[in-house]
C-alpha cells in the first residue's frame, strides 16, 4: 500500500474510518489485496492514509466487523478468505 491519503475527505459525513475501511475493501473485492495478506500495522496504516493512530485502529476493528479481516496477536491483521458467491 502506498500513501493513500487522497481517498479521506474530512468534509465528508462519512466517518474517517469508514472511508478507510471501504477502500481496503474495495482492494479485496478488486483482488488488488488477497486472501492471506497481511495488512499494514496500526501505525503504518494511519501513516499511508495521514489518519490518526486511534482512526487507525477503529479502521481494523470495523475490518474484522464487516468478516475481512482477522487478527492474530502478535503477528498481525490478515486479509480472511471471502466467500465465494452461491457457495453456502
Amino acid at each position: 500500500m502506498d500513501d493513500q491519503a487522497s481517498v479521506v475527505d474530512p468534509h465528508s459525513p462519512v466517518y474517517v474510518y469508514v472511508q478507510v475501511a471501504d477502500d481496503i475493501q474495495a482492494r479485496i473485492q478488486s483482488g488488488q489485496l488477497q486472501a492471506g495478506a497481511r495488512l499494514p500495522g496500526e501505525r503504518e496504516l494511519a501513516d499511508q492514509y495521514r489518519i490518526a493512530y486511534g482512526t487507525a485502529r477503529r479502521v481494523i476493528q470495523e475490518l474484522r466487523d464487516r468478516g475481512l479481516a482477522q487478527t492474530v496477536p502478535s503477528k498481525g491483521t490478515f486479509i480472511v478468505e471471502l466467500p465465494q458467491p452461491g457457495s453456502s
